[in-house]
């Protein structure tokens, strides 16, 4: 109750200097350094002889408890979590296997499928470093409950990765994100092997709803922010790998917010060869909208169902199949807006009076299969096919008329502001009317054969692309003193872009003077061409080779260095190939990105619990560049490969159990990023944000720890842009505002795996139940992303009025699991 009262305070005070003070209260408050209800963890999986074969009634044991496999060579066994634990798996007739020193994250859920050899008993070693998984090959590993827990007004993968250190986004009602000074467009997505796109008119993080990735669907993350293998494809900046669940019992999740709802249903057949998990969602971020200085009727509703089924005919062989329909719409009528900008000594007020509507629909549908066979115990054999439909409609036909007024900052303090006469007086026409039609069909295999520490993978993929587009935009402005000329872009298109790439990569783990090398040498090629109506074909053929080298000393401390570089090259989608003028060019070549990237991993143990400090400096050098404006998340691209670029920065994150039984972190990032356009000399680039900061932290009252906190804090230095979209970018360099926000989250356990309820019966038909609230942008803080531009009608100067983003939000939250 105590926090509950502070949080008010924070909630309705208006001093800054207070707020901060009340917030480190209340996690001074909250902190605990001992724990009274011990943390747990969970190692499941399958239990196999050297056939292949699950094994039944092995005994696992762990400390003073233990479970037996079941017919089908399950197991699940419980685990304190954040200390080191020894798990020994032994039956009749086969070796003992033991799991020496593992250490899981609290609420982790580790799969471990041992295979039990006949002869003699030999005792077999698992090292797992203190915050999971140590991957030699660059990849950041964030747990799923992390994920889940974390307040945002987009809570999901997304929003836990922009709290990384090289990850940068100023947008909260966004999913989309930029990468070490690369683009929303540049990151690699996939999904079980399935890459998934994302629409392509979308203009406003307000048109965004439900990301494809479902959270409570996800098992594994994995995150390259650089570097990463040929066995990625061909994108310049990231790739983000989610594994979805295979269930394993029933379960069934219920989830509901003041945005939204989302229902998962966990199934599987007793012979456990059958598993199905389905998700729905719907979000309505009204709540969201009407937070803005923007009034009018919103009526943002969004919907998806996913689902991903597997079965398994044999030890060998398994297929799987992942699925999704998603309905996105999004209608806006504002009505007036009013905003205060400028100095303490000139406040200025704009004014403005909409009439119009605007419509917008998204329309996506996935349908992919994947085979995989096993021949023998080293060889895994994946065909892949998928099959992505894709419809986008805008329609918007808006008139606006604004007044500017300078407002009196010398009456009395009782005397009501009121605004000086009228300044600027305008009015502005948008209207807007595209469909898009995409249809994406890919057709992959995929091999990787192991063999005493050495590694083959190789891959093999045809992609079809069909778009049929079609564009109408117009703009124009006038006032009694100036107009705007008329600005429109018409174009109908229709092309057929085919795509052939592959793979192959080798990898090695080694030991050389009693230290431990890992490497991987890999190349990708890429051949394909555009064509359609009035287009010549235009082929184009790629080679990016790339490698990678780990060294961890045999040293005292536990350390781990990695250098990885190569050629990283991004073959056009199709807003790359359509000009500002909304025609087609076929000529565009990949960009071409040389990257090198050096890092340190450093785990450790502070106050008993365990830390990793991972640091990573890198640098790029673009060719090929093709120049693209960024509004809002809407890219222009120029549809030329007339510039060239660099950028180059480093990074440190710290993350641990700074509270026993929690991890938390804290990010930092520099960066500089810069474009030559036509050997004009360099420029900041759309996405040079060169400093961001970033923090999770976890907490939990000691006396009552079923009452959890997550709190995330971002800072972002403001980026280029906010100027007209006619300005020549030379003539105008212009940085938004700072980015500052925090998201605070505060959630109840009522009903859990270590919590009993003998004192509420009702409570037992529950495997979770928890509840609590969640408050967005805690300190209220002022965010822009674009600026709408005026002109003063008595000297002719322009003024950058900010669009400013959501305010102050209370969420509600409850989840419930049976």
């Amino acid at each position: 109750m105590l926090a509950i009262a502070v949080l008010s305070q924070v909630l309705f005070t208006e001093n800054e200097a207070l707020r901060l003070f009340k917030l480190f209260f209340l996690v001074v408050l909250t902190s605990s350094t001992t724990i009274l209800n011990a943390q747990t963890a969970i190692i499941t999986g399958v239990v196999f002889t050297e056939d292949r074969t699950p094994l039944p009634n092995v005994n696992i044991t762990c400390d003073n408890q233990g479970t037996f496999s079941d017919v089908n060579g399950f197991y699940i066994l419980e685990i304190i979590a954040d200390r080191e634990t020894t798990i020994t798996f032994s039956h009749l007739g086969n070796e003992k296997l033991i799991i020496k020193d593992l250490i899981l994250n609290t609420n982790e859920n580790y799969e471990f499928n041992p295979v039990l050899r006949n002869e003699a008993i030999r005792i077999a070693e698992v090292l797992v470093t203190p915050v999971g998984g140590r991957y030699a090959e660059g990849i950041t590993t964030i747990p799923s409950d992390i994920v889940r827990n974390t307040p945002g007004p987009n809570a999901g993968v997304e929003n836990i990765l922009k709290l990384l250190p090289g990850v940068s986004s100023n947008n909260e009602l966004s999913t989309q994100y930029m990468v070490r000074g690369g683009n929303f467009d540049e990151n690699l997505l996939y999904v079980n092997d399935i890459e998934i796109y994302r629409p392509f008119l979308i203009r406003s993080g307000q048109q965004e709803g439900l990301s494809f990735i479902n959270s409570d669907m996800v098992e594994n993350l994995q995150f390259s922010a650089g570097g990463f293998q040929a066995k990625y494809g061909d994108k310049l900046s990231s790739v983000l790998d989610i594994s979805y669940k295979k269930p394993v019992t029933f379960g069934l999740k219920i989830s509901a917010t003041r945005l939204g709802t989302s229902t998962t249903l966990e199934s599987v057949s007793k012979n456990k060869k059958w598993s199905s998990l389905t998700s729905i969602r719907s979000r309505d971020n009204s709540l969201l909208l009407h937070s803005q200085n923007t009034n009018g009727n919103y009526d943002p509703s969004f919907f998806d169902i996913q689902q991903y089924t597997t079965y398994l005919f044999s030890n060998k062989f398994r297929i799987s199949y992942l699925g999704n329909i998603s309905i996105n719409n999004y209608r806006n009528q504002p009505f007036t807006r009013q905003t205060r900008f400028g100095t303490l000594d000139d406040i200025k007020t704009l004014t403005v009076y909409y009439s119009g509507s605007e419509k917008n629909r998204y329309n996506t549908n996935l349908n992919a299969l994947k085979a995989e066979y096993r021949p023998n115990d080293n060889t895994t054999l994946k065909l892949i096919s998928s099959l992505y439909f894709n419809r986008e409609q805008e329609y918007s036909d808006l008139i606006s008329q604004y007044r500017l007024n300078d407002l009196e900052t010398e009456l009395e303090d009782d005397i009501e502001w009121e605004p000086t006469p009228i300044k600027g007086l305008a009015t502005q026409y948008n209207k807007a009317g595209n469909t898009l039609d995409a249809k994406i069909i890919n057709l992959e295999h995929k091999g990787i054969h192991t063999k005493d520490g050495r590694v083959v993978s190789w891959g093999l993929k045809y992609e079809h692309t069909y778009i049929r587009d079609q564009i109408w935009e117009s703009e124009s402005m006038d006032s009694l003193q100036y107009m705007v000329p008329y600005e429109g872009i018409f174009g109908q298109n229709s092309i057929n872009t085919n795509k052939l790439s592959g793979f192959t990569q080798y990898s090695h783990r080694t030991q050389w003077n009693d230290h431990n090398i890992y490497y991987n040498i890999g190349v990708r090629a890429s051949h394909w061409g555009v064509s359609g109506k009035n287009l010549r074909n235009s082929p184009h053929t790629i080679f990016s080779p790339r490698v990678q080298l780990s060294i961890k000393p045999n040293w005292t401390k536990d350390m781990l260095f990695r250098l990885s570089g190569g050629v990283y090259q991004q073959p056009p989608m199709y807003r790359e190939l359509r000009g500002r003028d909304g025609s087609i060019n076929p000529k565009v070549e990949a960009q071409k990105s040389y990257h090198i990237v050096f890092g340190n991993q450093y785990s450790f143990k502070l106050w008993q619990s365990p830390f990793t400090l991972t640091g990573e400096a890198y640098w790029k050098k673009m060719t090929h560049v093709n120049p693209y404006t960024l509004e809002d998340v809407r890219i222009r691209y120029a549809a030329q490969n007339n510039a060239k670029a660099y950028a180059y920065g480093a990074e440190l994150r710290l993350n641990g159990a700074f509270v026993p039984g929690t991890e938390s972190w804290f990010s930092l990032g520099y960066l500089k990023t810069e474009e030559n356009i036509n050997e004009r000399g360099y420029i900041s680039r759309p996405t040079d944000q060169r400093l961001k900061v970033g923090i999770l932290f976890q907490d939990y009252m000691p006396e009552v720890p079923d009452l959890k906190m997550y709190l995330n804090l971002i800072y972002n230095t403001g980026l280029p842009g906010g100027s007209p979209s006619y300005t020549d970018p030379y003539l105008y360099q212009n940085r938004l505002r700072d980015y500052k926000r925090a998201d605070l989250g505060i959630s109840y356990i009522f009903a859990g795996a270590n919590k009993f309820n003998d004192k509420i019966p009702f409570l037992r038909i529950f495997k979770d139940l928890s509840g609590g609230f969640e408050i967005f942008n805690l300190f209220n803080n002022q965010n822009s992303i674009t600026n709408t531009w005026i002109r003063d009608l008595v000297n002719g100067q322009q003024f950058a009025v900010p669009n400013f983003m959501t305010g102050r939000i209370l969420n509600i939250k409850i989840e419930m699991r049976f």
